[in-house]
């Protein structure tokens, strides 16, 4: 019997006196052809096939298929991809793990093993996502977030913990250290995988899949991972490959270096403008050029975090001396800095000066034609730059669903004991807030030299301003204290409020009263300006209608100006002690004094945060667990309910059931996100939600967020598609979650339409516009709409994980033909939709959908199944990825 490649290409590397088998790459060329010029991502899909290859799951054909993208740069293929590891938030953690429980509650009913219900690859989890901005603008703000995340967390914390116990190659980061990506990059990340397999060492690639869109910042530090939707991720922990196409790669060359004045934020909002509108959706992103032998680490992962913004599945950057670089100095042992660079070099995967892989297309950058910008009003990808933010801000408000108001008087309130007006334009918000900057010393130390010169000038934050500072981990609060700009920051409002996301996911916590009202009073057109990456409508607070990305010193800039009708460009941010005009330029420091600053980060303060990094605060320490392998529900639990996604689950799956007289529940527009999908951020005591959790006893004050309630589904479904800035074209002229109930034409929440349906067993259907359910990988935006009653989405494009997501929870997504969309055919939402044959359906194939109109007339489209791949549609057979999971674990 002839050998497989698997067996063929395993060879031996020496490193430190240790051995490691790994599967070469080279010895896979002299079979199959020369790879050279495959890009450096692609190898390491290469690599991954060649070592799991059985002959099933993973053929000869292909890893024979992948290594010969390079001859056409596009290949139409599906492949099973196996990551080393998940890493988890615990936003998306914690139904996850609901998940895993209710699947042993599922197994045990139907007579197996529940320890069976284990993940087969380490998961971390990174609690990052509870804490809120409630107290800000004081020195005790920190530890009065931090008591109030406890309290409100103490039943969610306490499951995770229970988790940890109960599940193996499970761990958990306790509140209070950092943001996943963060943790990831600074700790966890290794770069190239070993571990010990039959008494030797063995590597890899480091892989991963999150349950976080921006996994992707990780591939700043050369390793492959991208996020999934929690359901995607919990069948990769229990053993399921990853299926997916093998990739287009888009190659983007940086060459250059940026301006003084420039920033990595700037630079990053360029890039995603232009992969935006090159298009990159379904696509891997490879960085190249002579323009990365300068570009630091903490940049590189800044680009790779947006990839989500620019659509793109990953934002890879090769591995270089850049890399090493930066794994030293964050405290990884010189054993295995010594692996990585071994390892890439003999696999190829080494970035050389002059490197031009073959790529499916390409577009380039100088970065030094990159300017200061922001991003807004209300999706990442429109860039403005800084002198135009003014101008792009006036034209914001016809983006409103009303017709455009004249500018706003300016309206009364009592603010720090003195009178003021709140103008139209205020800026309320100003928020370092979120992974994407927050891990990269660069932008947080021109933040804290900018801060000091304010300060040294005179200069004050407007009283208006909410300000907050929210660092990706304390590694930089460690080096902010180092370079003496911590009061500096204080001063201005900035102190430290937590280790977390907060703004950037809608935890900003309350608006002071007096600047709430006033904007009610006056209906005034407010901003947030923010270091984060997410700025979708209704997401960063309810009363704030336009929301800015920015770089971090420019948030500090405008929490000095307050207004986003100031030109920081030509305007001056105040007046000195002596009553001269203060500008923007005056104040920004010079590159060489940034450097000086960073150069201050040291290993020894990674080594200092890291050391203990699993423990956690007393608090933490202090939780009550219970020991087994089952979770002790809690009846009237308002955080933690066993799903009821495996109730009526047999042992074999039901054939899959045609869709006859399916009403419309929602009629959609272009871009609607997971945010406006699953429910996020704050909730209204007038909602289903907010009603269903008085009727359990939880006062209004104790509601916490959606996303701290993930583990309940029943507060979620009541939050599914009740966004407040979401426009359901069945209700032209009103935002928020309504609809309207046929035949009757009552208008309604669609919580309650849609169980006014299931009383009376109608299927459901959701239409909408291009790029449906981009941004978070939120897996509510999936099992909401199933627990509606949702049986197919038929939408122009579909955003790459949300699509994956609906398929995962038995939802149908179908894609019109060009030309033909909601508006063409006049949909009102009053129309009844059949399809059929759908037990003889096939990945990609056309699906006949009738359309009946109220009048009697019948249209018929031919619409694409995005089922793209046979082990897609193996998931959507079986009523579910985890469905399909459980048969497996039982048969």
């Amino acid at each position: 019997m002839s050998l497989t490649l698997r067996e063929t290409c395993q060879d031996m590397l020496q490193v430190h006196n240790k051995s490691y088998r790994y599967y070469s790459l080279p010895k896979a060329a002299a079979i199959l052809g020369n790879i050279d010029r495959l890009p450096k991502s692609l190898k390491v899909l290469l690599e991954n096939l060649l070592r799991w290859q059985d002959g099933n799951s993973v053929t000869h054909e292909d890893i024979h298929a992948l290594a010969h993208w390079v001859k056409t740069a596009h290949v139409n293929r599906e492949i099973a991809y196996r990551p080393a590891r998940v890493l988890m938030q615990d936003f998306t953690g914690v139904p996850a793990v609901v998940d895993l429980a209710a699947m042993r509650e599922a197994v045990k009913r139907l007579g197996g093993d529940v320890e069976k219900v284990n993940p087969l690859s380490p998961v971390d989890l990174v609690i990052d996502h509870s804490v809120t901005v409630d107290h800000f603008g004081n020195n005790d703000a920190f530890d009065a977030n931090v008591r109030l995340e406890m309290a409100r967390n103490h039943e969610r914390y306490a499951f995770l913990r229970w988790g940890q116990q109960a599940f193996n190659r499970f761990s958990v980061v306790p509140p209070g250290t950092g943001i996943c990506h963060q943790v990831n990059l600074e700790y966890l990340g290794k770069t190239v995988w070993s571990e010990e397999q039959n008494g030797e060492g063995v590597a890899c690639p480091d892989t991963l899949v999150g349950t976080d869109s921006h996994t992707t910042m990780i591939n700043g530090l050369g390793i492959l991972g991208w996020g999934v939707g929690g359901i995607e991720a919990e069948a990769a922990m229990l053993g399921q490959p990853v299926s997916m196409l093998i990739p287009d790669v888009v190659g983007f060359k940086l060459t250059g270096k940026l301006r003084e004045g420039i920033t990595a934020t700037d630079l990053v909002l360029t890039v995603t403008q232009m992969l935006r509108k090159h298009g990159v959706v379904g696509k891997f992103v490879e960085f190249f050029g002579d323009g990365l032998d300068s570009l630091p680490l903490a940049d590189r992962a800044t680009i790779a975090n947006m990839a989500p913004e620019y659509g793109a599945t990953c934002g890879f950057f090769p591995v270089d001396a850049v890399t090493l670089e930066y794994l030293r100095l964050s405290g990884r042992s010189e054993a295995q800095v010594a692996l990585v660079e071994a390892y890439m070099k003999a696999q190829g995967m080494w970035r050389n000066a002059g490197d031009e892989p073959v790529f499916t297309s390409a577009l380039a950058l100088d970065m030094g034609e990159v300017e200061a910008s922001l991003a807004g009003p209300k999706r990442p990808q429109d860039r403005v730059a800084l002198r135009d933010v003014p101008r792009a801000f006036r034209a914001s408000e016809e983006l409103e669903i009303n017709a455009p108001q004249p500018p706003r008087q300016p309206a009364p309130c009592l603010l720090e004991g003195k009178r003021v007006d709140l103008p139209d334009g205020a800026v309320v918000i100003a928020a370092i807030t979120s992974c994407t900057n927050t891990s990269n010393p660069g932008v947080l130390m021109a933040a804290g030299l900018l801060a000091k010169k304010a300060v040294e000038r005179g200069l004050v934050r407007k009283p208006w301003v909410k300000a907050s500072l929210a660092p990706g981990s304390k590694v930089v609060s460690d080096y902010l204290a180092k370079a003496g700009l911590t009061p500096y920051l204080d001063e201005l409002g900035f102190n430290l409020v937590g280790y977390g996301c907060t703004t950037c996911i809608g935890n900003s916590g309350p608006l002071p009263q007096a600047v709430e009202n006033a904007i009610r009073a006056a209906d005034l057109t407010v901003g947030a300006v923010l270091s984060g990456n997410r700025n979708f409508e209704g997401r960063i607070h309810p009363l704030v209608k336009t929301n800015w990305l920015a770089s971090p010193p420019l948030v500090v800039a405008y929490a000095l100006a307050g207004n986003m009708n100031v030109n920081l460009v030509q305007n001056p941010l105040g007046e000195d002690k002596n009553g001269t005009p203060v500008y923007l330029k005056d104040i920004w420091p010079s590159t060489q004094e940034i450097a000086q600053a960073v150069a201050d980060v040291s290993t020894a303060m990674f080594h200092k945060e890291y050391a203990q990094v699993f423990e956690g605060t007393p608090e933490w320490k202090a939780i009550d667990v219970v020991h087994s392998s089952t979770y002790h529900w809690q009846p009237d639990s308002t955080y933690i309910r066993l799903t009821p996604f495996f109730d009526d689950m047999l042992h074999a799956p039901k054939p899959v059931e045609d869709i006859h007289g399916a009403r419309l529940l929602a009629i959609l527009g272009d871009s609607v996100t997971t945010d406006h999908i699953s429910p996020a951020g704050s909730i209204k005591a007038d909602s289903p939600a907010g009603r269903y959790l008085q009727e359990h006893g939880v006062a209004r004050e104790e509601f916490n967020s959606y996303g701290s309630r993930r583990g309940n589904h029943e507060v979620m479904m009541r939050g599914t598609f009740a966004n407040i800035r979401i426009r359901n074209e069945m209700v032209p002229g009103v935002e928020g979650g309504m609809t309207r109930l046929l035949p009757t034409q009552e208008v309604m929440s669609v919580y309650d339409a849609a169980m006014a349906y299931k009383k009376q067993g109608v299927p459901l259907a959701v239409v909408a516009g291009k790029e449906y359910g981009c941004g978070s990988s939120r897996d509510w935006a999936a099992k909401g709409p199933r627990l509606l009653g949702v049986r197919v989405v038929i939408a122009e494009t579909f955003e790459r994980i949300h699509r994956s997501n609906l398929i995962g929870m038995g939802i149908l997504p179908l894609e019109f033909p060009d030309g033909v969309n909601r508006k063409t055919l006049r949909l009102t939402g009053e129309e009844r939709i059949d399809i059929h044959n759908l037990a003889a359906l096939e990945p990609g194939a056309t699906v006949l959908v009738t359309i009946t109109f109220p009048a009697g007339h019948v249209e018929t489209v031919n619409c694409r199944c995005r089922i793209d791949t046979a082990t897609e549609l193996t998931y959507y057979r079986n009523d579910g990825i985890l469905h399909y999971v459980i048969r497996s674990m039982l048969n």
